[in-house]
């Protein structure tokens, strides 16, 4: 009797010890491991970050290392055209009208997985992965546990829940995603900490077993933000006004400022401020002196462009959630309503009022069990 065929998985290796030891989980339960490595950004960063080099460069070199050592071919896909028009140019046209973009939410909605998966698809494979922290589980049974093989193929409903991991869940990034996209989709991660990853790692002798994480913009790195936007962003001097209308500074640019945030705003008093709103029309930004200065908090967000995983719910429902408005927030209590008209625009209304709520970010609600159920843009 013939042997049934490898499953093929080409997982995305950013040169980081997640995505590394996916691999290497992947390797060991039997598929046939290509990695790929997607260099989205191909320009020197140093007119706006501290770093002198293209970040891309030591990443494809640490890539290359481990997939040396783990004995898997290594591919590049080159994104940068696609990247810089759905990524980059959004990121600029979201700060020109005063919202606040998260970068990697629509990288990973238009870039990692679509064009990943497209690519992928073409060459042989049957499924992609990726070293996000967050478990993927079917209608029929889970995809990957430390004592279970990982699916031949993937059937069922899909759902995403919460890592094992809380510190490291990456579940907030992924709200975008669909049925279509999660059955080609693994997640090895999802139920392993990040303490083990790196034991892994070791014990493996991957050379980025230490390999501190990442921050900063999807692909780019860590940049000065004000002085990335000066790319595209003119400087629009104009008004600091506190929240009972005093005017006590000046600012270089509405657009370079987001809400909640202290530091670069060059005024002082006997409490810190923070920007509490962007008037864009005036140009003028509206701080709040004292970090409990109840024009820093929300109850109630309106959302756009919600998503829904698993399903569409109901028109006009109100359902109990578990909800965060940024990466790593603690979950808070709170009611999604969804309106007649349309079941893409909702409303969150937390038990207790949310601090710096930035519109044009993310606002990501779960269900039982840390089932991630959707999300949307806070408008």
């Amino acid at each position: 009797m013939k042997k049934s065929p490898k499953k093929k998985v080409f997982v995305a290796m950013s040169g980081g010890v997640d995505s590394s030891v996916a691999a290497a989980l992947l390797k060991k339960q039997g598929y046939e491991v290509t990695g790929v490595f997607m260099r989205n950004w191909n320009q020197p960063v140093e007119t706006y970050s501290k770093k002198k080099s293209l970040c891309w460069i030591d990443e494809h070199r640490d890539a290359m290392r481990v997939a040396i050592k783990l004995g898997i071919p290594l591919l590049t896909f080159d994104f940068e055209k696609e990247y810089r028009k759905l990524v980059v140019n959004y990121l600029f046209r979201e700060y020109k009208a005063g919202r606040t973009p998260n970068p990697d939410i629509q990288c990973n909605k238009l870039i990692k997985f679509p064009l990943f998966w497209k690519r992928a698809k073409k060459m042989g494979a049957d499924f992609i992965a990726t070293g996000h922290y967050v478990k993927l589980v079917t209608s029929n049974k889970r995809q990957m546990g430390k004592k279970e093989k990982f699916l031949s193929c993937v059937t069922g409903r899909l759902s995403l829940f919460t890592a094992k991991d809380k510190t490291k869940d990456q579940s907030y990034f992924l709200w975008t995603l669909g049925q279509e996209e999660l059955k080609h989709c693994l997640f090895p991660m999802g139920d392993y900490l990040k303490s083990e990853a790196r034991q892994m790692a070791k014990k493996l002798g991957l050379a980025n077993a230490q390999k501190k994480g990442t921050s900063g913009i999807c692909f780019i790195g860590e940049v000065n933000l004000r002085e990335f936007l000066k790319k595209k962003i003119k400087e629009k001097p104009g008004q600091i006004i506190t929240t009972e209308g005093e005017v006590i500074g000046r600012h270089p640019g509405v657009a370079y400022f987001t809400i909640g945030q202290r530091h670069g705003l060059g005024i002082s008093g006997p409490k810190p401020y923070y920007v509490a709103a962007k008037d864009i029309k005036n140009n003028t930004l509206i701080v709040a002196e004292g970090e409990n200065n109840p024009a820093l908090y929300k109850k109630e967000i309106e959302l756009t462009n919600v998503n829904y995983i698993n399903h569409q719910p109901m028109t006009n429902n109100k359902r109990q959630v578990m909800a965060r408005i940024r990466y790593r927030q603690p979950l808070a209590k709170a009611i999604l309503k969804c309106r007649k008209s349309s079941v893409i625009s909702c409303k969150l209304v937390f038990d207790k009022p949310q601090k710096f709520v930035a519109s044009g970010q993310s606002a990501v609600f779960y269900g039982k069990g840390g089932e991630l159920l959707g999300g949307g843009i806070i408008s």
